[in-house]
């Protein structure tokens, strides 16, 4: 018997896990096992990371809805009521405000205007043919006033051929003046003079 013994096989790497119950003992060229005491601090340091990403996910997601919030008070109208729509509701009817203008005081004690002037003579001139016609206003109000007369010249048919108008300065309350219209372009024999409307101002 040779006392030569073939040298030891290389070393093997071994599961860091421990042999289970009733396994062969590890072989003694085999890589020493980890310490306990590093797998803990692995744990503990993968356990830290993934509470940290928790907890930074939770203030993400607590920031996003605050501003969510926050845009919504901003951007949103108010919320419709859900009440059901009612007719609306008959308002009270509207009272004019008092007009400030100063009222048109009517003739003191007096005919109306028209019957304050009277045609004393309706003719035509003899060379051209235009007519006229001489008139009399007495003023029949109580104040003073100034008057507006409005003639028209009419054929024997009724048809107007032509106007005029007389005016007057302030006539006395009973005072009485004479004035004449004037038409104009000439006219026919038997033209009639007529009055068609007359202004009577107070002053």
């Amino acid at each position: 018997m040779s006392d030569y013994f073939p040298p030891p096989p290389p070393e093997q790497p071994q599961p860091e896990h421990p042999a289970p119950v009733g396994a062969s003992p590890p072989s003694p060229w085999a890589a020493p096992a980890a310490p306990p005491g590093k797998q803990r601090t692995g744990l503990i340091v993968t356990l830290a990371v993934g509470g940290g990403l928790v907890v930074a996910g939770a203030m993400v997601a607590l920031v996003y809805a605050l501003m969510d919030s926050v845009s919504d008070s901003i951007a949103l109208p108010p919320e419709r009521s859900d009440a059901p729509y009612s007719e609306p509701y008959d308002e009270e009817p509207y009272a004019e405000e008092p007009s400030y203008e100063e009222p048109v005081e009517p003739d003191a004690a007096g005919p109306p205007a028209e019957k304050d002037v009277t045609v004393t003579k309706c003719t035509r001139d003899s060379l051209i043919g235009w007519p006229h016609a001489d008139l009399r206003i007495v003023n029949r109000s109580g104040s003073p006033a100034a008057y507006i007369v409005s003639i028209t010249f009419v054929d024997a048919d009724g048809t107007v051929v032509s106007d005029g108008v007389a005016t007057t300065e302030e006539v006395a309350p009973g005072a009485s003046v004479e004035v004449r219209a004037q038409g104009s372009g000439e006219v026919a024999a038997g033209t009639e003079c007529r009055i068609a409307e007359v202004d009577r101002h107070a002053l």
